[in-house]
């Protein structure tokens, strides 16, 4: 019986997919519904289960189809997501300033290698770009998304919209930051809570106590580098005051930090280090010292993070945390592309701190 059925295997199974391509595309089958069962299948055309596997096999790396595990397969919006576009979309928060051109150029290096373009999108880390960016990729077609998320730390009410993205089998990853809601989604990320400890350890080992934290509010790297500033303070002693840190928001960035330090000095509070969010706010807030009249490192020590020594600020060095850029764009276009493929990737990956000591730190008596 089986050697009667699969006598025209290939015949068969092209057969088959073809004939459930059209379903779906003149929407006889509609999106969302639920796929005739493999034991269907068989009997209706008559071949093995192994021939019907095969067609759905291929329906699904066409993105005609998407299986959801223990529950069976389900019919994609084909019409318009037929795969193999050779397309990647890139949504970044920022493309060409501060470290975002070398992840960029990390993600492009792979995926031109493998015969993939780029399609760059760019939120300015704002959530209703981000869902503007995301409705026009749904439209496109495209094989997969690497998504810098906007404002990470604040709770994704657009979680519907990665939902259809999943709906729709197109693969997506997320870099230097994931949702909390979706934290079960592949992503890549710095371990910043360990690189802020870091920092914060190196001031104290170097004799300052009074420690001021700068840090970004609105995404989970802030957060998670305020963690890491909090627990080197604890461990080594030294008492937490929620006063002793600046907090800012994506679009106060430029001048909060700046203010509020100054404004802090000028009261007369004691600073002799700050642990800054990164090196970009790490120059703002050394304009701002020495605007008072003050010095670095002799008067106030200063660390950064991200390791992007601007060329014009030859006089100082910071004291920062290496951050792979290129190394952690490559990690997430080598992800994407695996999961293209179908195969299995890791959730979560995250790339540890290295310390770099600059000329930013002196070391107190």
């Amino acid at each position: 019986m089986t050697d009667k059925r699969d006598r025209s295997g290939s015949l068969k199974y092209n057969q088959i997919e073809e004939e459930l391509k059209a379903l779906i595309l003149e929407e006889k089958i509609k999106p969302g519904e639920k796929m005739p069962s493999e034991n269907v299948l068989s009997k209706q055309y008559g071949v093995s289960r192994q021939t019907v596997r095969k067609a759905i096999s291929d329906l699904v790396n066409e993105g005609f189809v998407y299986a959801v595990q223990g529950s069976g397969t389900y019919c994609s919006d084909a019409s318009r997501f037929k795969k193999d576009s050779k397309d990647i979309a890139v949504v970044m928060t920022y493309l060409s300033d501060y470290i975002f051109p070398k992840v960029i150029s990390g993600i492009d290096s792979v995926l031109s290698e493998n015969g993939y373009s780029i399609v760059l999108k760019n939120t300015n880390n704002s959530r209703t770009r981000e869902i503007k960016c995301l409705e026009e990729l749904i439209e496109k077609n495209i094989d997969g998304i690497i998504v810098e998320p906007s404002k990470s730390n604040v709770f994704c009410k657009h979680k519907y919209l990665y939902d259809k993205l999943d709906k729709y089998g197109i693969p997506y990853i997320f870099i230097q930051g994931a949702y909390s809601v979706m934290e079960d989604k592949p992503h890549v990320i710095m371990d910043d809570e360990k690189g802020a400890y870091l920092l914060t350890g190196y001031l104290i080992s170097q004799g300052h106590k009074n420690i001021i934290g700068v840090f970004k509010s609105d995404d989970t790297q802030g957060q998670n580098r305020h963690k890491g500033y909090a627990k080197a303070l604890a461990k080594a002693g030294l008492t937490y005051d929620p006063e002793n840190v600046i907090w800012f928001y994506t679009e106060d960035r430029a001048v909060h930090p700046y203010t509020n330090l100054q404004k802090m000095i000028k009261s007369g509070k004691k600073v002799d280090a700050i642990v800054a969010y990164n090196d970009q706010i790490a120059f703002h807030l050394i304009k701002a010292i020495r605007e008072l009249g003050l010095k670095v490192p002799q008067d106030i020590s200063i660390t950064g993070y991200d390791n992007s020594q601007p060329a014009a600020n030859t006089d100082i060095t910071l004291t920062t945390i290496v951050h792979p850029q290129q190394e952690l764009g490559k990690i997430a276009a080598q992800m994407l592309l695996k999961m293209i493929r179908g195969e299995e990737v890791e959730k979560r990956i995250v790339v540890e701190p290295e310390l770099v000591i600059g000329n930013s730190c002196i070391k107190r008596k």
